[in-house]
C-alpha cells in the first residue's frame, strides 16, 4: 500500500470515528438534560428551564452538524476560565500551576463577542472556571443575555451573598458548582480554615432558595473513601445537591503524584457512580471516566476546548498550549486551529489513561506539535517575505 493510500485510509477511519463519537456525545448530552429535568421535578420552574434547554441542545446539535458538513468542527462545550485571579490559594491547584495571575484578561466586550459567536455556532454549554469566576461579577450580566446556553459555574462559594442568591433564582441557565474536598478536615486542609463551615451554610441557603446546584469533588487517593461513602453522598443529596461531579486529581504540581487514584480505585469509582445513579434521583458524573464512554478524551474540540482569561484557545485546561487567540481571530477560525486539528487526527493518543487528564500525560507530544506548527509558520512567513521583497530571487 502506498503512503498516499495509507493516509487516505487513516483519514477515512478517523472521519468514521469522529462521526461515531459525535453521535454518542450528542445523545449523552440529551440524556444529561433529560435526567436534569427528572432531578428538578420538585422545582417546576427549573424543570421547565431544562425542558427548554433540551430543545436548544437539539437545535444546537443540528447547527453543529451543518457546520461539520462544511468541514468546520464545532464542539458542544467550551470551558472558559474567565479569570486567573482567586481569593483562595488551594494546595495542588492546577489553575494556579498552569495559568498564573494575569493583567491581560479579556474585557467584557470581548467576552460578549465570544458568547455571541458561540451561540451562532451551536455551542450548548459553557463551563465557567477560574481562578474564582465571581471575582468578575460582570459575568452574571453576560450569562443573563444568553439564556439558550447552560452555564455551569465552578466556584469556591465564598463570594456568593444574598444578592447573588437572588440572581441564581432568576437566571435558571446558571448552575453553581460548589467545590468541596470532603469533610471539614479535608476541605479546610486544602482550601483554608473555615471554608468548609462557610460552604455548608451556603449549601443550606441554596436549598432554601430552591436553587438547582451541584458540587465539584476533586477526588484523590486520601479522600476516595470519604467522597464515595454512601452516607456522605446521601447527606449532600438531602442538603439539596442535584449534581455530583467527581474530578480525578491531575498531578500538575510536582510531588503530588501520590494523590492520583489507583487503577483499582478508578474502576471502583465508576461502579459506585452507577450505583449512586440508581439509588439517588440526582446527576452523577466522573471525569475522565465518563469520557471513556464516548470514545476517549474529548479535548481539542472533539467535545470541548478551553479558552483562557487572555483569550487563548487551548485543547483543555491541562494542556496550556495554543496557536490561536480570540483577540486575533473569530471563534470559528480559532476552533479550526492547526494544533486542535492535528490532535483530533490522532485518536489513538486520546484514549483515557491513568492519572487524570489524558493530554496532561501526553503534554510533551502536544508541546512538540505546537513547536512544529510554529516552525512551519515561520518558514512560510520567510518564503512570503522573500517572494515579495524586490531585488531578491523568487522561492
Amino acid at each position: 500500500m502506498t503512503s498516499n493510500a495509507r493516509s487516505e485510509r487513516m483519514t477515512k477511519e478517523n472521519s468514521t470515528l469522529s462521526s461515531h463519537y459525535r453521535t454518542i456525545l450528542n445523545r449523552n448530552l440529551g440524556i444529561f438534560l433529560k435526567d436534569a429535568v427528572r432531578t428538578a421535578l420538585t422545582n417546576p420552574v427549573q424543570a421547565y428551564f431544562f425542558l427548554k434547554a433540551a430543545r436548544w441542545q437539539r437545535k444546537a446539535a443540528r447547527i453543529r452538524a451543518k457546520w461539520q458538513r462544511h468541514g468546520v468542527n464545532i464542539p458542544p462545550i467550551i470551558i472558559f476560565s474567565v479569570t486567573t485571579r482567586c481569593n483562595l490559594s488551594c494546595s495542588g491547584c492546577y489553575a494556579q500551576a498552569l495559568h498564573p495571575p494575569s493583567n491581560n484578561e479579556m474585557s467584557e466586550t470581548e467576552i460578549r463577542r465570544m458568547m455571541r459567536e458561540a451561540r451562532e455556532l451551536g455551542v450548548s454549554f459553557f463551563v465557567i472556571a477560574g481562578g474564582e469566576p465571581f471575582l468578575r461579577p460582570e459575568i452574571f450580566e453576560i450569562m443573563e443575555d444568553f439564556p439558550e446556553i447552560l452555564f455551569l459555574v465552578f466556584t469556591n462559594g465564598l463570594l456568593i451573598d444574598e444578592r447573588m442568591l437572588g440572581r441564581f433564582k432568576k437566571q435558571r441557565n446558571v448552575v453553581p458548582m460548589v467545590s468541596l474536598e470532603g469533610h471539614a478536615d479535608d476541605t479546610d486542609g486544602r482550601r483554608g480554615e473555615g471554608v468548609h463551615q462557610f460552604v455548608q451554610r451556603l449549601i443550606g441557603k441554596l436549598k432554601s432558595n430552591a436553587i438547582f446546584f451541584g458540587t465539584s469533588l476533586t477526588i484523590t487517593r486520601p479522600t476516595f473513601d470519604t467522597l464515595t461513602d454512601r452516607q456522605f453522598v446521601k447527606n449532600l443529596v438531602e442538603a439539596g445537591c442535584r449534581f455530583f461531579l467527581y474530578l480525578e486529581y491531575t498531578p500538575t504540581v510536582k510531588g503530588t503524584e501520590k494523590l492520583v487514584l489507583t487503577s483499582e480505585e478508578r474502576t471502583k469509582l465508576m461502579g459506585l457512580v452507577d450505583s449512586f445513579r440508581r439509588e439517588f434521583s440526582v446527576l452523577f458524573f466522573a471525569i475522565p471516566g465518563a469520557e471513556a464512554e464516548v470514545g476517549g478524551c474529548l479535548a481539542a474540540g472533539r467535545g470541548f476546548v478551553h479558552v483562557t482569561a487572555e483569550g487563548n484557545v487551548e485543547p483543555c485546561p491541562f494542556a496550556p498550549f495554543s496557536d490561536s487567540n480570540l483577540r486575533d481571530s473569530s471563534l470559528k477560525d480559532a476552533l479550526q486551529s492547526k494544533l486542535l486539528g492535528v490532535i483530533r487526527q490522532h485518536p489513538e493518543n486520546l484514549k483515557v489513561t491513568e492519572g487524570g487528564c489524558t493530554l496532561w500525560k501526553r503534554r510533551a507530544w502536544v508541546e512538540a506539535l505546537l513547536m512544529d506548527i510554529k516552525k512551519k509558520a515561520l518558514v512560510r512567513e520567510s518564503l512570503i517575505k522573500n517572494h515579495e521583497t524586490p531585488g531578491e530571487p523568487n522561492c
